[in-house]
């Protein structure tokens, strides 16, 4: 009967510790955007931010991401008055990743010495994307 007690009790603590893990995970991506022209030398970064709800689909790509570029760059032309930008979208389910591809990005461009960088900082804000029917 003794025996019975310890095994169920380690069960239940087992399920819970179970919950808890599952029930701490993010359901989300990081996501960062950068926008650069070919008649331009300004290089355009976003803060890497956390969109809700989002996750890769089967083939490790981020669904529906052309509607996070174009965010990026109806922002631009609207807001900031500039055209004819390419945006880019990169993500990671883990922000220490993104930052780390994205420093190295942006160390890269600054080797070159031709490109200046800008940070759009808490100016922009990506928004989850929708299904378009």
């Amino acid at each position: 009967m003794k025996f019975v007690k310890i095994v169920a009790s380690l069960f239940i603590v087992l399920a819970m510790c179970t919950a808890s893990t599952l029930e701490n995970k993010k359901n989300g991506m990081y996501i960062v955007g950068v926008s650069a022209s070919f008649t331009d030398s300004l290089i355009y970064f976003t803060d890497i931010q956390f969109v809700d709800s989002v996750n890769v689909d089967k083939n490790k790509l981020l669904p529906m991401r052309s509607q996070y570029s174009d965010q990026l760059e109806n922002y631009l032309e609207q807001v900031k008055g500039m055209k004819n930008r390419t945006c880019f979208i990169y993500f990671n389910e883990k922000k220490s990743k993104l930052e780390k591809n994205i420093n190295k990005m942006k160390e890269n461009y600054q080797k070159e010495g031709k490109s200046i960088l800008r940070e759009l900082g808490d100016e922009f804000k990506f928004t989850k994307a929708v299904a378009e029917y």
